[in-house]
C-alpha cells in the first residue's frame, strides 16, 4: 500500500432502529423472527449462548455495533466501547479466528458498566465465570485462555460479515439460547409486520398439538394426488 490505513477508525453515526422497533421484537423466539425472514437471518449454529445459558439468561435484542477486528485482534472491540450507546449490541468478528479469546471478564463487565444489551463474536471467549458473575449475555464459538493483541488496523461502525451474515452497525440483532439472527435495519418495519402472522399461525398449531394433533397434511395431499408412493 502506498499510504497505511488509520489504525483504528471509528464511526458513531448511523441509522439505528427506534425503541419501539426494539420493542417489537423483546418477547420473540429467534426462531419466529427467522421465518419472518423467509426461514434465513441467524448465524453460524457456531455461535452459540456462552455455556449453552445454562449459568446466564442469554437473551439480547437491540442495535449492531460492529466492530471489525482482524484475526486474533481486538482494537475494534476496545474502539466500540467509546462509542457504545446503551442497548447496543457490540459484534466483535475476528474472521472466525480460533485458540484466542475476543473478549473475557473485565471488557464484558465494562461492557454491562456502559449499558451495553450484548456481546457477540464470531471467535472465542474466556473467564467463564467472570463473565457469568458480570450478567452480560454473551454468543461466542467456544472457549480459550489465549489472549489477543490490539494492533489494528480497526474499523467501529461499518459493517463485517460474522458466522455467514453480513451485519451493518444500526441493524437489529435478536438472539437467545437458539442462535443470534440479524435483522436488516431496511427490513425491520416488514419483519414486524410479517411476524404477527408467524405468531398467529405458530400459537394455533401450539394448541392444535396440545389437543393431539399428529398429522402432516401437506404429505397426505403428495400421496393421495400421486406426487408420494407408501412402499412396503
Amino acid at each position: 500500500m502506498i499510504e497505511e490505513p488509520p489504525i483504528l477508525t471509528l464511526r458513531r453515526s448511523f441509522p439505528r432502529p427506534t425503541a419501539e422497533q426494539i420493542d417489537a421484537f423483546r418477547d420473540l423466539p429467534t426462531g419466529f423472527v427467522c421465518d419472518a425472514m423467509r426461514g434465513q437471518g441467524a448465524m453460524a449454529s457456531e455461535i452459540r449462548a456462552i455455556g449453552d445459558g445454562r449459568d446466564l439468561d442469554c437473551r439480547a435484542v437491540g442495535p449492531a455495533l460492529v466492530a471489525e477486528n482482524g484475526p486474533a485482534e481486538i482494537l475494534a472491540t476496545m474502539g466500540a466501547l467509546h462509542i457504545l450507546e446503551p442497548g447496543d449490541i457490540v459484534v466483535s468478528a475476528v474472521h472466525g479466528h480460533r485458540n484466542c479469546s475476543a473478549a473475557g471478564d473485565q471488557f464484558c463487565g465494562m461492557l454491562k458498566n456502559k449499558g451495553a444489551a450484548a456481546f457477540v463474536t464470531d471467535g472465542e471467549m474466556r473467564d467463564y465465570a467472570g463473565i457469568v458473575l458480570a450478567g452480560m449475555p454473551a454468543w461466542c464459538t467456544g472457549l480459550s485462555p489465549n489472549s489477543p493483541y490490539s494492533n489494528g488496523p480497526a474499523r467501529v461502525g461499518f459493517g463485517a460479515v460474522v458466522g455467514g451474515q453480513r451485519v451493518e452497525s444500526g441493524d437489529l440483532i435478536v438472539a437467545d439460547v437458539n442462535g443470534v439472527v440479524v435483522v436488516p435495519y431496511a427490513e425491520i418495519d416488514a419483519v414486524i409486520a410479517r411476524v404477527a402472522r408467524v405468531r398467529s399461525l405458530e400459537a394455533e398449531l401450539e394448541a392444535k398439538v396440545r389437543d393431539g394433533f399428529c398429522h402432516m397434511q401437506a404429505i397426505e395431499e403428495m400421496i393421495a394426488d400421486g406426487r408420494a408412493v407408501v412402499v412396503d
